[in-house]
């Protein structure tokens, strides 16, 4: 099993940059591909950007494409969102997860970090 945990949240004024990462525990980290996603109050939680495992494909929302960047660093089990041009429609919890080939899910989840854009 895997243990995720996010931070770098925190509130910032529309128009400007957060960079979140997530730490991963467990040394078969760099044999997953990992995901962001987000849940705003009262709406459900929503995919935001992946990452094979290689660092080689990236995959994005239409919502956030253009000013968010997905990354990572295997030797340092980390994997990181950096984030653009925030909107206040991109206030919600931010989640790091790990994708399951085996289950096709994700299956292990981080307990997020909150981002607020104010307007």
């Amino acid at each position: 099993q895997v243990q995720l945990v996010e931070s770098g949240g925190g509130l910032v004024q529309a128009g400007g940059s957060l960079t979140l990462s997530c730490a991963a525990s467990g040394r078969t980290f760099s044999s997953y591909t990992m995901g962001w996603f987000r849940q705003a109050p009262g709406k459900e939680r929503e995919f935001v950007a992946s990452i094979t495992r290689s660092g080689v494909s990236t995959r994005y929302a239409d919502s956030v494409k253009g000013r968010f960047t997905i990354s990572r660093d295997n030797a340092k089990n980390m994997v990181y969102l950096q984030m653009n041009f925030l909107e206040p429609e991109d206030t919600a919890i931010y989640s790091c997860a790990v994708f399951r080939d085996d289950l096709g899910k994700y299956a292990y989840w981080g307990q997020g970090t909150q981002v607020t854009v104010s307007s």
